[in-house]
């Protein structure tokens, strides 16, 4: 049985005498058990950090990138043992597991151009003999709180651009698949990191606020539910930190009358069920537009009932468990809670029992019709492979409808109108959209954020906006007198 304790200044190291334990989904069988830091335990990951910080802020950008390469290649040779991680502790299967494993390394990838990212302005001459320009420098010790669906993804979305600014790191990874930070801590020490700049406290709420509050730490990023992110950007903020806070989603996919059907089901079945529906960014509303629903639920019942669900090891899969047993439980109310408020239930996945894993935590597919905006199913996120439809009449209802939501995280519209298209990327309050493209996850440049209350924060994570967020901005104006000039060079001059 594994025992998953801290990762502090380049060790594995003890845990306290409180720890909780970790379960394979699948099966429902403990397979360790890891720590659950004290506050003693964090404050000594963000002393490490401190002090790692000064020679980390004076390594050049140039030689931070070569740190962030040779990790890249790491993580990429040990891609195998890393998917098997996330599925043995979360549940997805094999294939989404290493899909994960890419979107993360696309950051990576980024960060390894920060050289050209922490480039600042220049102005020659902004008065007589006088110049200005500007440079970005790191903010110090920095916190992720990251969440249970995406341990290699999320983290992987912080860490590589605070590390390459010249920030170290204190990482609070979700309690129920530790494994995988864990190692991702071991491959960056392997890649060249030095000890104390990255570091991983295992813990609960009791470690988190003493991120959210100790006078050490510049900045925290989390991902999350909506209530927890509402907590850490008041908590952080109070304490005068930069927050980043990304929170819930209800994500709604919009379905045409003259969108491509088979095109359209295609992208709701991957959206809605991949990942369990584990994501934040997962379709779990189609809204059906005049006379298109019932072709829709024709073309989705079979699908949905059909579903290839397993222990996520196997090939062909295409679901995997829900990572707990108590996660299990509230999908399955949300899923009664629909039909006592009178959805229509076309498939019920709720007594799924998959061979050889009768106490995995398993639910089928779920596939609800004529659901209405005060429905609690409609209202809510549920995290889980439940899609409910929306009939509306027409274009403008369905604008409406979302517009309306509490959630901006994602959204989708399928047709063939470009027209229609523009406007609706024009006039949807959503924060990320996709045409024809069911999922619109922005590629590592771009930034990722909702909108309303998926966001709590005014930066967006990763891209232009995670440099700008783990560096601030110096300006500095110069004049120099006449000096004493240097002789002769004649070797190639390079960068050291």
């Amino acid at each position: 049985m594994q025992n998953h304790t801290h990762f502090i200044n380049g060790l594995r190291t003890e845990g306290s005498e409180r720890s909780q334990p970790v379960f394979n989904p699948a099966t429902g069988e403990q397979t360790g058990v890891v720590a659950l830091a004290s506050a003693a335990e964090t404050e000594k990951a963000i002393a490490v950090a401190k002090a790692a910080f000064p020679a980390w802020k004076e390594t050049t950008p140039l030689n931070r990138a070569r740190v962030m390469f040779r990790f890249k290649k790491l993580v990429e040779k040990h891609r195998d043992e890393l998917a098997g991680l996330i599925t043995s502790e979360h549940g997805k299967v094999y294939e989404d597991a290493c899909g994960e494993l890419v979107r993360g390394l696309e950051v990576v990838e980024f960060a390894c151009g920060i050289p050209h990212l922490l480039k600042g302005e220049h102005t020659e001459n902004v008065g007589t003999a006088v110049d200005a320009w500007s440079v970005n420098q790191p903010l110090g010790v920095v916190a992720g709180i990251t969440p249970f669906n995406f341990p290699a993804m999320v983290p992987m979305w912080m860490f590589p651009i605070a590390i390459a600014c010249g920030n170290t790191f204190v990482l609070k990874p979700s309690e129920k698949d530790p494994s995988l930070p864990m190692r991702l801590a071991e491959l960056l020490k392997e890649a060249g990191l030095p000890d104390g700049v990255f570091n991983v406290v295992n813990g609960d709420k009791e470690s988190v606020d003493v991120l959210l509050t100790h006078p050490d730490v510049q900045a925290v990023s989390f991902v999350g539910s909506t209530p927890i992110a509402e907590y850490i950007y008041t908590t952080a903020s109070a304490h005068g930190k930069r927050v980043q806070a990304l929170g819930g989603a209800k994500n709604h996919m919009v379905v045409m009358p003259d969108a491509d059907l088979d095109q359209a089901v295609n992208a709701l079945m991957g959206a809605a069920y991949g990942s369990a529906g584990e994501r934040c960014m997962a379709i779990s509303v189609a809204v059906a537009v005049g006379d298109v629903a019932d072709k829709l639920i024709e073309k989705l019942t079979p699908k949905v009932a059909e579903l290839k669900i397993g222990n996520g090891k196997e090939k062909g899969l295409e679901m995997g468990p829900l990572i707990s047993r108590e996660h299990l439980a509230k999908v399955k109310g949300y899923v009664n809670k629909g039909v006592e408020e009178g959805a229509t239930l076309v498939v019920d996945g709720r007594d799924l029992k998959v061979p050889g894993c009768e106490n995995g935590y398993f639910i089928g597919g779920c596939l609800f019709d004529n659901v209405t905006a005060d429905m609690t199913i409609y209202q809510e996120e549920i995290f889980g492979p439940v899609l409910c439809v929306v009939r509306v009449p027409d274009y403008k209802t369905a604008v409406e409808l979302i517009n309306a939501h509490e959630y901006g995280n994602g959204t989708a519209i399928f047709t063939r109108d470009g027209d229609c298209a523009r406007q609706y990327a024009n006039e949807i309050q959503v924060g990320m959209v996709g045409i024809n493209v069911p999922i619109p996850v922005p590629m590592a440049f771009h930034s990722f954020g909702g909108w309303k209350r998926s966001l709590f924060g005014p930066l967006h994570m990763h891209g232009p906006d995670g440099v700008r967020f783990y560096s601030r901005r110096k300006a500095i104006t110069s004049r120099w007198p006449t000096g004493i000039r240097s002789g002769a060079e004649f070797v190639m001059p390079t960068m050291k």
